[in-house]
């Protein structure tokens, strides 16, 4: 027995079917009903940035996402002409099928190729820790764009998928909720200007991102 615990895979393997067990008893428990302010309130101005254009997502896409609200939007900053899309769905609870797609498996679907993939710290005043987010490059024909997205909560902000999905099992059995967001700003790529997109998508992210708090139940 203890040479079997000693090898690598079975402790990754006992692990594993720990966490499953945790996660059956904490995700079959009846979860409260959250009240949390609709998504389409968020504002339409903050900084130097402006609405531009409230997107729609269809029935076909509600379905398969099966998010509790949705928001997507186009802003543009009038002081210096940019544009960047930002994009929140938020999950009430995460039982029943219901969680987060990643849109780094998304946008393949989408017609986006990857060009490469990395993780950005974003600093925000006023917050101790930074924003830990996905970074990736995508392509589409002639178009590029930086996207940047991260879960969220109103306890953390994660970017791997894997560890948002520990921190849901360790939420359920404390807290007995599994709600989350993910969130995602997207900025065109202009003349292959790769730095001015991403210091463009990171300041889109400083100026929106205390706005998100009100939106997630406490």
């Amino acid at each position: 027995m203890l040479s079997f615990l000693s090898s690598r895979n079975a402790r990754i393997l006992s692990i594993a079917l720990l966490l499953q067990a945790l996660a059956f008893y904490g995700l079959g428990r009846t979860e409260p009903v959250r009240i949390v302010s609709a998504l389409s309130t968020f504002p339409q101005e903050f900084g130097s940035w402006k609405l531009l254009q409230e997107g729609v997502v269809d029935k076909e896409t509600m379905e398969v996402l099966k998010a509790d609200d949705v928001v997507t939007r186009w802003y543009s900053s009038e002081r210096d002409k940019d544009i960047a899309s930002l994009f929140i769905a938020y999950f009430n609870t995460q039982r029943r099928g219901k969680t987060p797609h990643s849109p780094k498996n998304c946008l393949p679907g989408a017609g986006w190729t990857e060009l490469r993939n990395d993780k950005l710290l974003i600093p925000i005043a006023g917050r101790p820790e930074p924003v830990e987010a996905n970074r990736y490059v995508v392509a589409r024909g002639n178009d590029k764009s930086m996207v940047i997205y991260w879960y969220q909560t109103k306890r953390r902000t994660i970017a791997s998928e894997y560890t948002a999905k520990i921190y849901t099992v360790v939420d359920s059995l404390r807290y007995n909720r599994s709600d989350t967001a993910v969130v995602k700003v997207t900025v065109p790529i202009r003349d292959g200007n790769e730095e001015k997109a991403n210091a463009i998508a990171v300041g889109f992210v400083q100026a929106m991102f205390d706005k998100l708090a009100p939106y997630f139940p406490a």
